[in-house]
């Protein structure tokens, strides 16, 4: 943490030389989810994940947020190391990457956006459906909550232990405040028209078997930015940087190395 971080938001990070890479964890999920990237990019690169507001040990917002309001508090994060920042984005938080690089363009040198999509307000029945969690955190509670929604965040041939690891992430992370904020932030968005605007050089991965935004989604947002590659990682679901660690770490240090030319090993 730094002095000028936003107040109560909660910053794990690793890394102390190299560039800077921001990450941010999907809808149901914290800066846990990217223990496999932070292992990985921490020799060569300063890593910073966060817990969103109102997530794992971050502060409840004091009131809704919107995607304007996650982006910005991203860029006060940026903005407080004094660099512009390589960001990975995954679910909802590649949504956020890409709204923060078109608010702030100067602060973002490169996206990977993974298993995301423009939004759910690309159509009415999307919209209700993601409004539709917010009621069923609050009567369920997190844990069945993350029970109920976990495994389907991961491929079926997941190993137990993997889909035990994102229901307990999820169990941990999520109540209602942060929860609802985030819902409504995604049914309120679509980012189509907004796309072509960015300028970042950008990767967009995806799960082969994601269930939840699925290949079309992503070829959605790769179809509509100016500097992308897209990749499809073979045998992983949604959360394919848990599932398929290696693979998607590959594609990202690649990335990284490409638009940074920096090595993608430790010397």
């Amino acid at each position: 943490m730094t002095a000028h971080d936003p107040a109560g938001l909660h910053l794990e990070e690793a890394g102390r030389e190299g560039p800077l890479v921001l990450c941010l964890h999907g809808i149901g999920s914290s800066s846990a989810a990217f223990a496999p990237q932070t292992e990985a990019l921490a020799a060569g690169h300063r890593v910073v994940a966060w817990d969103a507001p109102g997530y794992g040990r971050s502060a409840d917002p004091d009131g809704g947020l919107t995607l304007d309001d996650y982006a910005d508090t991203a860029a006060a994060v940026i903005r407080a190391r004094g660099a512009e920042a390589h960001v990975v984005g995954v679910s909802w938080g590649g949504v956020i990457a890409l709204r923060l690089a078109t608010r702030h363009p100067d602060l973002v040198a490169s996206l990977t956006v993974a298993d995301s999509t423009p939004g759910s307000g690309t159509s009415p029945e999307k919209a209700a459906a993601m409004r539709a969690r917010v009621p069923e955190l609050e009567s369920l509670g997190p844990r069945a909550f993350a029970e109920k929604r976990g495994p389907r965040l991961v491929s079926e041939d997941a190993p137990p232990e993997l889909v035990r690891r994102v229901v307990d992430t999820m169990a941990d992370a999520v109540r209602p405040p942060g929860y609802a904020s985030a819902a409504e932030s995604m049914a309120r968005t679509d980012l189509r028209g907004e796309l072509a605007h960015v300028t970042a050089p950008t990767l967009v991965l995806c799960g082969e078997k994601d269930r939840i935004t699925g290949p079309d989604a992503s070829q959605v947002l790769a179809g509509g930015l100016h500097r992308t590659a897209y990749v499809i990682v073979k045998d992983a679901g949604h959360l394919a940087n848990q599932e398929q660690p290696e693979h998607f770490n590959a594609w990202l240090l690649s990335h990284l190395h490409i638009v940074t030319d920096t090595p993608t090993t430790k010397g």
